[in-house]
């Protein structure tokens, strides 16, 4: 069971009278006739953040926490800059950086409530956004749990508890489906995750290699060892590659994820021992939606899941 991430302490006044009522995340004393709602969040760095009434103006520095702000009914005054937005009704919404570079002047001319950010990433940042006036509350997605924790807290923050604990329960329920459907011989693949120059492994513990093992493959690079300053990926090795032979190879971008993607099947092209594993043979070789793996997709996690599952039937197939 999900914890709570937050606490509500609904206060009631009158000439004469003064009452208040503590409760868990989402429950409201039926008797309470709230004038004012003060809403308790601590977010995934441990921090406290205290709110007088569910905040209305929301800026998010990551398409995954727009995502889960909208699938929730929210909104946003400021997004992320990205030139894709799979939410419409964004597209609109004042631009203000990302987690790897803020814009603070943009973020003081909005004057948000509140900032979603990353931790660790947006952890340097909180004293400057306090600076201008705003909160910063940090969320993190490195595992479909880590997602539904997501969805809690902001479901927490923008006093829409229901509808998170709805979306919690979907996935639920699709994560199970997807468990019961897979076969126990489960398929090699190796997740190549990409940005300009760089290209690693991604291990179980992040969260495309948490998808891809809820769907039902095996990742060729569980045992590899962690890289220190990105402890969800591993160096690539072509000869650990070419021995585990992985029948599936996925890639993802991220930055500028056309060259990205590009650049490594260059790479690839060039080094012959590629042309011998079976994903290469038998073409099984995908270049998957940034945004939905190249970072975090928030509340489109299901879709990414789908994404994966849809690969894995299709090849499955007589």
């Amino acid at each position: 069971m999900l914890l709570c991430a937050a606490i509500f302490t609904l206060s009631t006044g009158c000439a004469s009278h003064e009452a208040s009522t503590t409760a868990s995340a989402g429950s409201v004393d039926p008797s309470a006739e709230s004038t004012a709602m003060t809403v308790h969040i601590t977010d995934f760095a441990g921090r406290s953040l205290a709110f007088s009434a569910p905040p209305v103006r929301i800026a998010a520095l990551s398409n995954g926490d727009l995502n889960t702000v909208y699938a929730l009914g929210g909104t946003l005054v400021g997004r992320p800059t990205s030139s894709h937005v799979a939410v419409p009704e964004a597209e609109s919404v004042p631009q203000i950086g990302t987690t790897h570079s803020i814009d603070l002047e943009k973020i003081a001319l909005l004057q948000p409530e509140v900032v979603l950010g990353n931790e660790p990433l947006n952890s340097k940042d909180i004293a400057a956004v306090e600076s201008v006036g705003s909160q910063m509350m940090l969320t993190s997605a490195n595992s479909v749990d880590d997602i539904k924790r997501q969805i809690e807290l902001l479901g927490a923050l923008l006093d829409k508890t229901a509808k998170a604990q709805e979306l919690i329960q979907e996935l639920d329920a699709r994560i199970a489906q997807l468990q019961s459907a897979q076969p126990a011989d489960k398929p090699r693949a190796l997740i190549v995750y990409g940005a300009p120059g760089t290209y690693m492994a991604a291990l179980p513990n992040s969260i495309s290699g948490n998808i891809a093992e809820l769907v039902g493959f095996t990742n060729i690079a569980a045992g590899y060892p962690s890289l220190e300053n990105y402890p969800q990926y591993a160096q690539l090795s072509t000869e650990r590659i070419i021995e585990a032979n992985p029948q599936y190879v996925f890639i993802m971008g991220h930055g500028n994820p056309e060259e990205v993607t590009a650049g490594f099947l260059t790479e690839m092209e060039r080094n012959p021992a590629w042309n011998s594993i079976d994903a290469v043979v038998n073409n099984r070789v995908t270049v998957l939606p940034s945004d939905l793996f190249g970072s975090n997709p928030g509340a489109r996690v299901m879709e990414a899941l789908d994404t994966l599952q849809a690969i894995r039937s299709k090849a499955a197939a007589p």
